[in-house]
Parts: C-alpha cells; sequence; structure tokens
C-alpha cells in the first residue's frame, strides 16, 4: 500500500489540493496528516473542510502545534503563532473547532509505523528533530512505546530528512533528493521529517510531502509546484503580518 504523508499544510489550500492530485496521480491508496492543518494560511476553513473529508474516508490525522493554539489563541500577542491563532480561531466554526480538539497527538499507522507531529519524545511539548540527538530521542521514545515500531514519520520542521539507526546502532543523517525512493527496510528503525506542505522554509517554494510504500519497503519525497503566488496574496489580502505573505513567496 502506498501512503502519502502530508504535514504543516498551515491553511494553504494551493499548496495542500496540489499535494493530494501529485499523490494520487502516483498511486496513494491511503493518507496520514501529520498536524499543523492550520495557522499562517489564509483558508484554515476550506482546507479543515477537506482534511475531515479525507478522515471520514479513512485517512488518518494527528494534532500540530498551530492546531492546539487556535483552539484556544493567547490573550496577548507574544510570537507569530499567537499572531496566527488569534486571526485563525474566529474563522472556524464549531465543527472545524470539535475536528481540532479530537485530534490525537500520536497515532499507529498499521503494525510498526508512528505518526507524530514533532517529536515522539513528549510529543505534547512540541520538540523539533532538527538534529541527530533530537532524533534519537524521537525513535527511543516510539520504541518504548512499541518496540515493534520501526518507523516515525513527522513533520513541524518545515524541511525535509531522513534518519535511520546503522547496525551497530549509530544513528545516520540522509538527505533525500525529491522523487528518488529510498529503501527502508524494517530491519532498521528510521525516522523521516516530510517537510511542510504549505509553508516550505529552505528556499525552494514548492510544496513538500512524502510516499511510503509500505509493501516495497521505500520512501519517496517529492517537492510540487502550486500557485504560491496566489497563495501569498491571499494572506495578504486576509490581513496577516506580510511576513506569512513572504514565506510563501520566497520559500524561507
Amino acid at each position: 500500500m502506498k501512503i502519502a504523508l502530508l504535514s504543516d499544510i498551515h491553511a494553504n489550500l494551493p499548496a495542500f489540493d496540489a499535494c493530494l492530485a501529485h499523490s494520487r496521480a502516483h498511486g496513494a491508496q491511503q493518507f496520514a496528516l501529520l498536524g499543523d492543518l492550520v495557522g499562517y494560511g489564509a483558508q484554515p476553513g476550506a482546507v479543515l473542510d477537506a482534511v475531515m473529508q479525507l478522515v471520514a474516508e479513512g485517512a488518518l490525522c494527528v494534532r500540530g502545534n498551530h492546531d492546539a493554539a487556535a483552539l484556544s489563541p493567547a490573550s496577548a500577542s507574544q510570537t507569530m503563532t499567537d499572531v496566527s491563532a488569534q486571526w485563525t480561531h474566529p474563522r472556524l466554526d464549531e465543527r472545524h473547532l470539535d475536528f481540532l480538539a479530537g485530534l490525537p497527538l500520536t497515532e499507529r499507522l498499521g503494525p510498526d509505523a508512528l505518526l507524530v507531529h514533532a517529536s515522539a519524545d513528549s510529543p505534547e511539548r512540541w520538540h523539533y528533530v532538527s538534529d541527530s540527538n533530537a532524533a534519537e530521542r524521537s525513535m527511543a521514545a516510539a520504541t518504548r512505546i512499541d518496540p515493534a515500531i520501526r518507523y516515525v514519520f513527522s513533520g513541524h520542521v518545515h524541511e525535509q530528512a531522513l534518519y535511520f539507526l546503522t547496525p551497530t546502532a549509530k544513528l545516520m543523517r540522509f538527505s533525500p533528493q525529491p522523487g528518488v525512493p529510498v529503501p527502508v527496510p524494517p530491519h532498521r528503525q528510521w525516522l523521516a521529517i516530510v517537510g511542510s506542505c504549505g509553508q516550505p522554509r529552505d528556499g525552494d517554494t514548492r510544496a513538500m510531502y512524502a510516499m511510503f510504500d509500505a509493501g516495497a519497503a521505500t520512501l519517496t519525497f517529492y517537492r510540487v509546484a502550486y500557485d504560491h503566488m496566489a497563495a501569498a496574496a491571499a494572506v495578504r489580502a486576509g490581513g496577516m503580518p506580510a511576513f506569512f505573505a513572504d514565506r510563501l513567496e520566497k520559500g524561507r
């Protein structure tokens, strides 16, 4: 089975639609959404409508930090996350808020994979898995949940990366190339950062997602072009900080 892994959609409907279309064209049979469905982008309600439809059809979904923030925004704006949450919350209806409130922090994908937005090590604290030490802590936490877990799929970092343990338990980091399948045999333990669908930050404006082929034991990372200028224009038209639009235009 081919499973499309999408994270950090950030209320960017054009990017989400482009990744869904691309993944379906490449044979996706299942969808897993790794959190931060809203925040920063201009179309939180439309994105959540699409996500809720996918979940009704069998997709898996976990909660991200921006999803949690949108449920009960801080009263004072101390961070860009606060600003985003304050803008987002009144634009969600009761169905959307109930859906976000009901999302788990982690979810199992089959017998040997774990979905989590940030780190499996205290997922409610939203630790960034941005280096080998953090990856090792997340993988160890997943193993404590269940020794059968061989794959941890996460987002939160807005870039794409793959970590794995060698037979000598040395942790290695691999930088994937878009469109090139990577063998990920289950006799090793793997942690994949699938990147951001809706707000890339690596200098490339194209949306990101990954495809896990459970039968072939391969993982393919993708970049997908979409109308990022239209998404940025929608952010400005919605009265959000220009910084959010600038990021979409520059990919960082």
